[in-house]
């Protein structure tokens, strides 16, 4: 059976205060182990998605820190040994020091990695959280 660990990822991102490091497995699911050295709402990333929102399903893992999902007029908020499973039309928001591992349909991923760049290509950036905002 296929593995993969951080250090082994085939591929990986660095932008934006996000490092990425994935792999596609067999199957059409892709692991991807990131981090996050910045507080950020990545909503703008994600114009022209409908309802300018993330649509892939994400099931992760917080190794450390936390990270929010904005899903409609809610936040969800996942800290450091939580497993979570956040549906479609969401926005993720980075904490500084989260690292999580996500799984996700690779299909998805790809499509939705391609408008993400596409929109930093045009000068988008995610906003910027005030210093001191703290999770749960």
């Amino acid at each position: 059976m296929p593995h993969v660990s951080r250090d082994t990822a085939g591929e990986s991102i660095t932008m934006l205060g996000l490092d990425v490091r994935l792999t596609n497995f067999d199957g059409g699911y892709t692991v991807c182990f990131e981090t996050h050295s910045s507080d950020q709402d990545l909503g703008p990333l994600f114009e022209g998605l409908p309802n300018d929102e993330c649509q892939i399903p994400r099931l992760g893992y917080v190794l450390a820190g936390s990270i929010e999902f904005r899903i409609g007029d809610r936040t969800e908020t996942y800290i450091a040994g939580d497993a979570y499973y956040v549906p479609p039309g969401h926005i993720p928001i980075h904490h500084d020091g989260t690292q999580i591992v996500e799984f996700s349909p690779t299909e998805l991923l790809g499509e939705t990695i391609g408008v993400v760049m596409a929109n930093v290509d045009r000068g988008h950036r995610p906003v910027q959280l005030a210093e001191g905002r703290s999770p749960r």
